[in-house]
């Protein structure tokens, strides 16, 4: 009996320790899973599509799964083991896998359907045999990249491609130029002033009257037309006592006649379809707005400057060989006394200070054209002619036959002003330096004694009295009879 109970208790802890063995071994054997991708878009093949347009592709090994990320967007058709149909059906993007019967990524490609570019690039190919333009479809866009020979190519293709596509799409130009043209535009501008000024008045004072009944009057001729008299010197007589006297006259009459001259000849250089600008003058202040500061109660005037003289800004684009469509501005502006504004600022303490801010006479033209190289366009007819006369005096009195010339004055003024501008644009290339000449070649400062003796500014060469050498004159002489 006891013996059973020895085996039956043994038999037991066998059982058990296997039972334990194997729920440890269990335990021991659960363990974390690997996850594995088994198609990934590093490898894969961009494939541009045009919509209802195929390729066929071939694998090396047999197709067991495909997929495909948007069967909207794009379609696989598997014709046999290792032959697929790619069909693309909408404008968009999508992937397509293929697996082996292992599970393992055969290929993979990126696939982007665009609109069909084939017509676009045929008609970009007839109009431009000689230039070299890519078409290359972007969603619903198209962009154009590649070479060309000048710009009015590139505008070009991008028109053509514009209407092709249509409204829907949306054209972007990545053509380049192969050689940007410089075109150097010489202008000449040419102005010239006529004025003619005549001011005549008399101004009088004095009184009038007998005993206790007297009349004062005093007339100043404001010469309203001109702003002022030209001069102050004037021829005054005096009636009566001349130490008191009663009437005094003083005569103001002056006449000035003047000519102004503007020419300006400036040069430019720009690349093709670039901007240049040109001016000659100067600038001239304009007061602003007040700064101060708050802990030394000091305020300062802020000042502006404007510019003014012969003024050029042009853009031109090299069309083709020889022709340039050109854009030009010009301006002729220089300083008046006219329509002048004055300012009286406080400086504090009782101080003011008067500030006189000039205006500015205008002449501008703008305008755009085509020309050839080396061709010259003459903008002129810009003629403008002004008359301005007034007369000023005691009303009444200025009417008399002979005496109201005493009671009146004339003010008379006439501007004559012509402006012509002269373009001439050529299409340049870049030169040695050696073949460029400045305007101080040779030159060089004189001595003490040819300066101070002689009056000489520069330095003069050569050997006084030495004759230039014998030259063979060649080509036709003789007398010509007609």
């Amino acid at each position: 009996m006891n013996s059973r109970l020895i085996h039956v208790a043994s038999l037991a802890m066998t059982v058990t320790g296997w039972i334990a063995g194997c729920g440890l071994a269990a335990a021991a054997d659960q363990r974390v899973p690997i996850v594995e991708v088994a198609g990934v878009e590093a490898g894969s093949r961009f494939l541009p599509l045009g919509i209802g347009k195929s390729i066929v592709v071939d694998l090396p090994q047999d197709i067991k799964d495909v997929l495909v990320a948007n069967p909207r967007i794009a379609n696989a058709v598997i014709r046999s083991a290792r032959r697929a149909y790619l069909i693309g059906v909408e404008v968009g993007q999508t992937n397509v896998f293929f697996f082996d019967a292992a599970g393992q990524q055969i290929a993979g490609f990126e696939i982007a359907v665009t609109r069909d570019l084939n017509s676009l690039q045929g008609a970009l190919k007839q109009a431009f045999p000689g230039a070299d333009v890519r078409v290359e479809g972007v969603g619903n866009g198209v962009m154009l990249s590649g070479t060309v020979a000048s710009a009015l190519e590139a505008q070009q293709a991008y028109d053509l491609a514009v209407k092709l596509v249509g409204e829907g799409g949306r054209v972007a130009n990545g053509i380049n130029v192969k050689s940007r043209e410089q075109v150097m535009l010489k202008v000449t501008v040419a102005e010239v002033q006529r004025e003619v000024i005549k001011q005549l008045g008399i101004d009088l004072s004095g009184n009038v009257g007998y005993g206790t009944s007297v009349l004062n009057f005093n007339t100043s001729n404001p010469f309203s037309v001109q702003g002022q008299a030209l001069t102050s010197t004037s021829a005054r007589a005096a009636l009566g006592d001349p130490a008191n006297p009663r009437l005094t006259a003083t005569i103001r009459a002056m006449e000035r006649a003047g000519m102004i001259r503007t020419l300006a000849e400036p040069n430019l250089t720009a690349i093709s379809g670039e901007t240049a600008t040109f001016i000659a003058g100067g600038e001239f202040p304009v007061p602003g707005g007040l700064t101060c500061d708050p802990t030394t109660r000091t305020c300062q005037v802020s000042v502006q400057f404007k510019k003014f003289g012969v003024g050029l800004n042009f853009t031109p684009v090299v069309l083709s060989e020889g022709r340039i469509s050109l854009k030009v501005n010009t301006e002729v502006s220089e300083l008046s006394n006219e329509n002048t504004l004055t300012l009286e600022q406080s400086l504090g303490l009782g101080q003011t200070q008067t500030l006189t801010i000039p205006s500015v006479r205008v002449r501008r033209a703008e305008t755009m054209l085509e020309i050839p190289s080396g061709g010259s366009l003459a903008m002129a007819g810009m003629i403008q002619e002004q008359t301005k006369q007034q007369i000023n005096g005691v009303p009444g009195l200025m009417e008399l036959p002979v005496l109201g010339a005493l009671f009146k004055s004339r003010d008379y003024v006439n501007r004559q002003t012509e402006l012509v501008v002269i373009v001439t644009p050529y299409v340049v290339r870049a030169v040695a330096q050696k073949d460029l000449s400045r305007p101080d070649d040779g030159y060089a400062d004189a001595a003490d004694p040819p300066a101070m003796l002689l009056g000489r500014f520069n330095r003069l060469y050569g050997v006084a009295g030495r004759t230039e050498p014998r030259q063979t004159y060649h080509g036709s002489h003789g007398f010509i009879l007609d």
